[in-house]
């Protein structure tokens, strides 16, 4: 039989007891509460990865929507409302006058509430009726007086009002003015009212994303009913480097996957064309008026030359298109680059990234050249100029453009006639000025003896100032040195522009004098280039000349190749080749026609030696461009050829509007042979 335990070990047993309940108690809450927390954890370290993994999501919406946009730039564009000059009118609302408080009169007292009771005395309700006047008389004066202070400040106010009203009513009525006067003058074809106007169009449009630039300059040339114009482009930045986010666990971390380099570069140059393209479209719509048959569109971006570090624009894109070429067109459906560049004959940059410029076809500041060149009768022959007087000028201008300036010394000068002196900081520095007061083109020589003289005088910059022009092989060697060549029709411009006065002959630049088609010369041309062309691979080629205006050459007896050797003045003439060039050809830039405006290089194959041979195998293809003496002066490269096209557009030299001669590369392919290609320029075949 068992004893219950009992006294102090009984006491101690339960007390032991107790305590290991509650101990076992407080663990069980301490693991309930790291569960708890555990699962808050999970829960909130789920929450967090969800929420990442969203804004990884949303970010890589965004990239893409971003790049959608960027491909549907020029679609987009096409459906903005066409710019109208009723736009920018304004009406005629004047916000009403408002006098608010000023408004309402002050309540004058009434006598009657002024009334007293009867005292009990005769002379106490005499007493107070006196005083109840007294207080509506003082009531009553305070209240006129505040009325007339009222109708004071209110006539001040609607005063003012008139005043402010009359200055609102004049400022729309003189903007609505110069709105019905611009657009007048868009119907006269007035210079500064097209610009105006068209500018205006573009600083308006709606079809641009945010973001995009809107900088631009323009020249209007009435007589071709062309606007010229410098737009600038969105920068390589505009497409995102970065493709897609995506949003990893394991380290907690954003991963960003770039875009490749190449759909990087394929999509920025798809931006640029379609930027061209709408901005044409954006003039064209907004002709209501008929002012433009042309537009001369040059597209640049601010950056650093890559081949020499100086900041400044840089073309990447320009085009030339007609009312005509352009209205055929449906840019909705277009592949933006091939239209630009196959259907209008443009030009884009092809490293745009790495900002690899094209040569503009025309600048705005041209066609100031072109009007300001005839000048007046009254102002100074510059070819009848005094030489010394000649330097002078040259130096006032310089001086006139905010540089210190000096004429030197006529024996022992260097080669230097003006010694100049930019002030400006980082781009400034020593100019040394060569003056050349010719009537026909300035030799190649003279631009790299002026090289030399830079160079031997460690001076910043090299300027040729010349009446004339410069031919192709003196801007080839120009091109990446400190050298700035300035031709005849932009001395007179920039003359006119700070106030100088010049002009170049009767009629702005006179003709060089040529040989006549009855008298065919025997011999070469004094002053002229040699184009001695190569490539690899051994397939046969005929290389061929036009001379043209526009797209038409000017005669069949203008077409040089095999059966016709030569022009009939001799300016151009096939020449044997030399090594290392496979074919050459001669040509007399000052002698070619005054009316042609293109020299145009092409290549077929012979079929004749190659009857089943295509251009598949013209490659590594080069023009070197050579001064009689055979030196080279530069190199320019063209277009491989493709397979089935049998002949090939090299590129053409185009007359610029000063006289120069501007190399443009070509590309167009023809799967018909020289048969074919020559008559898209006017050559009829038998």
């Amino acid at each position: 039989m068992s004893r219950r335990s009992t006294g102090y070990v009984g006491v101690w047993a339960e007390v032991q007891r107790q305590q290991q309940r509650q101990l076992e108690a407080e663990a069980r809450q301490r693991r309930q509460e790291a569960q708890q927390a555990r699962a808050y954890q999970r829960r909130a370290a789920q929450t967090r990865r969800e929420y990442r993994q969203a804004d990884a999501l949303r970010r890589t919406e965004e990239l893409d929507a971003q790049v959608a946009s960027l491909q549907g730039l020029l679609a987009a564009g096409c459906h903005a409302p066409a710019f109208r000059a009723s736009s920018l009118t304004r009406p005629e609302d004047i916000q009403p006058f408002a006098p608010g408080p000023l408004a309402h009169p002050v309540p004058m007292p009434d006598c009657n509430q002024y009334q007293t009771q009867s005292g009990w005395t005769a002379s106490r309700r005499a007493q107070a009726q006196a005083e109840a006047r007294t207080r509506f008389e003082r009531d009553w004066h305070a209240a006129q007086t505040a009325e007339a202070s009222r109708q004071q400040q209110l006539a001040s106010y609607q005063r003012e009002y008139r005043q402010w009203a009359d200055a609102q009513l004049a400022d729309v009525r003189a903007h609505n003015a110069g709105v019905v006067a611009t657009t007048e003058g868009v119907r006269r074809l007035d210079p500064d009212s097209v610009v105006e106007y068209f500018s205006a169009a573009l600083y308006a449009s709606t079809a641009w994303p945010e973001g995009f630039p809107r900088q631009v300059a323009a020249a209007y040339d009435p007589a071709a009913r062309q606007l010229v114009l410098d737009w600038e482009l969105p920068a390589y930045s505009i497409v995102p480097e970065v493709k897609s986010v995506r949003y990893m666990s394991g380290t907690d971390q954003d991963k960003e996957t770039p875009r490749p380099a190449g759909q990087r570069r394929a999509l920025y140059g798809e931006v640029l064309a379609q930027c061209m393209l709408l901005v044409l479209n954006e003039l064209y719509a907004a002709d209501e008026l008929g002012a433009l048959e042309s537009v001369a569109l040059n597209g640049f971006v601010e950056g650093h030359d890559p081949t020499t570090g100086r900041p400044g624009q840089m073309f990447l894109a320009t085009v030339m298109a007609s009312r005509s070429s352009f209205r055929d067109l449906h840019l909705a459906q277009v592949d933006a680059s091939s239209c630009l560049a196959d259907g209008l004959r443009g030009q884009l940059s092809p490293r745009p990234d790495q900002l690899t410029p094209v040569r503009p076809s025309r600048r705005p500041q041209e066609v100031g050249n072109r009007v300001v060149a005839h000048g007046s009768d009254e102002e100074p022959d510059l070819y009848d100029m005094d030489p010394v007087a000649f330097e002078g000028l040259v130096a006032e201008l310089f001086r006139a453009m905010g540089m210190q300036a000096v004429t030197t010394q006529r024996s022992n000068d260097g080669g230097v006639d003006v010694d100049a002196l930019d002030p400006t900081p980082i781009r400034g520095g020593k100019i040394v000025v060569q003056v050349k007061r010719y009537r026909n083109t300035v030799p190649p020589t003279a631009v790299r003896d002026l090289y030399g003289t830079v160079q031997d005088a460690g001076a910043n910059k090299g300027v040729l100032v010349t009446t004339s022009g410069f031919g192709p092989g003196s801007h080839t060697f120009a091109n990446g040195k400190p050298l700035e060549l300035i031709a005849g029709g932009e001395l007179v411009d920039l003359l006119h522009r700070h106030g100088l006065r010049g002009r170049l002959g009767e009629g702005g630049r006179p003709a060089a004098p040529r040989p006549t088609p009855s008298n065919p010369p025997t011999r070469l041309p004094d002053d002229y280039n040699v184009l001695g062309m190569s490539w690899t691979g051994s397939v046969a080629l005929d290389v061929c000349a036009l001379v043209c205006h526009g797209n038409r050459v000017l005669s069949d007896d203008h077409f040089v190749f095999f059966n016709n050797p030569q022009t009939p003045d001799g300016s151009v003439r096939v020449l044997p080749a030399t090594e290392p060039d496979k074919a050459a050809i001669c040509v007399s830039f000052d002698g070619l026609p005054a009316e042609s405006d293109r020299f145009v290089l092409v290549a077929a194959i012979d079929p004749e030696v190659n009857p089943d041979a295509d251009l598949s195998g013209f490659t590594n293809a080069g023009i070197r461009l050579l001064d009689p003496e055979m030196s080279e002066l530069g190199r320019l490269e063209v277009s491989d050829g493709r397979p089935l096209e049998t002949a090939l557009v090299l590129g053409s030299f185009r007359r610029r509007s000063n006289g120069d001669w501007e190399f443009v590369l070509g590309g167009k392919g023809y799967t018909g042979g020289l048969e074919q290609l020559v008559q898209d320029y006017g050559i009829d075949v038998e």
